[in-house]
């Protein structure tokens, strides 16, 4: 579970798109799926031959190889990605932390784990800081990485062993769509990443079904971390808020005035959302945010209205978080 640790760089316009799902849903009812990646990706000229070039979600202009078979992936959002396209083969290392930490399973979940194969021999340590050395030994012909490393940091390494970086952010789910065309266009996979893209639409149609029928819409505290000072949570342009606003729910922090706010138990009552709901998983437990500061007053607590769901459906931009995060929330704020 790779949280960020602050505000994403700035992002192309291209992930930036606004949740005008009906452009897709329209693509998808029709019969078109395949046609959906043109919401999503411009034409672009051909590449020189094995080599292909493309916009990353912070805008940057990278030129890569054409169906990498080396790749070190820096975020499990983006080995997700990969291993719904197909491309599990090309992966040769993954993020980590220092082993004292955890190393793999402070990242990635046992079921992670376990599904994509991935092994300690992968690794490369990106917390409590970058170890560059270990993506050079991996020799790889590209990087995919999520900003959970310093985008400087990996471009130094990358131009220091001549390998390019793609960076993999996506602000909102829209972008998550746009993030599996480019792979499909980077790896040659053009038709599964249009299928993928199918099946995600009908996903956020189905949501939009679902929600259009609510007669109101709860106030919702979605938090994927505590300490002693508040709870942390999605501002407004995230994937977080854009997760609480497709499943029918209002945030309490959507107006805040950074991306990934810690609110305070002071905001928290003053706003008393209907629901809470916290990232579960990697020692994390209702327990765990119970111990936040005035966690007992919240009326939601009083209610009983809080739960917890797999904080990898909370904290990754993916397809996982749109195909189950979604559904787990509908079921939560629209039951039945």
């Amino acid at each position: 579970m790779s949280l960020i640790s602050g505000p994403p760089g700035a992002t192309s316009s291209a992930t930036g798109v606004p949740l005008t799902w009906v452009v897709v849903i329209v693509l998808v009812v029709a019969g078109a799926g395949v046609a959906t990646t043109a919401v999503f990706m411009s034409p672009r000229p051909s590449p020189a031959p094995g080599s292909i070039t493309v916009t990353d979600d912070l805008g940057r202009t990278v030129t890569a190889p054409f169906a990498p078979a080396r790749v070190v992936v820096l975020g499990p959002s983006i080995v997700d990605l990969l291993y719904r396209l197909g491309l599990r083969s090309h992966i040769v290392g993954v993020d980590c932390y220092a082993a004292a930490d955890g190393g793999l399973s402070d990242d990635y979940s046992a079921d992670q784990i376990s599904l994509w194969s991935l092994t300690s021999a992968m690794c490369v340590q990106v917390a409590p800081e970058f170890v560059p050395s270990m993506l050079a030994d991996l020799t790889p012909s590209l990087v995919l990485a999520a900003t959970i490393v310093s985008t400087a940091e990996v471009e130094q390494v990358a131009s220091e062993i001549g390998v390019p970086v793609l960076m993999l952010q996506p602000p909102t789910l829209s972008g998550v769509q746009v993030d599996a065309s480019l792979i499909g266009e980077v790896f040659g996979v053009e038709t599964q990443a249009a299928a993928l893209n199918a099946q995600l639409a009908a996903e956020l149609y189905n949501a939009t079904n679902v929600t259009a029928t609510a007669v109101s819409l709860p106030t919702v505290l979605l938090t994927y971390s505590a300490d002693t000072n508040g709870y942390w949570t999605y501002g407004p342009g995230t994937f977080g808020e854009s997760l609480l606003e497709i499943t029918g729910a209002r945030s309490i922090s959507a107006n805040a005035s950074t991306p990934y706010p810690e609110l305070t138990a002071a905001q928290v009552l003053a706003s008393q959302p209907q629901w809470i709901v916290y990232g579960i998983g990697f020692g994390l437990t209702e327990s765990y945010y119970a111990s936040g500061p005035s966690w007992s007053e919240f009326q939601a607590v009083k209610d009983g209205n809080v739960t917890g769901i797999d904080s990898n459906w909370l904290a990754e931009p993916d397809p996982t978080m749109i195909l189950d995060g979604i559904p787990a929330l509908l079921a939560v704020f629209h039951p039945g």
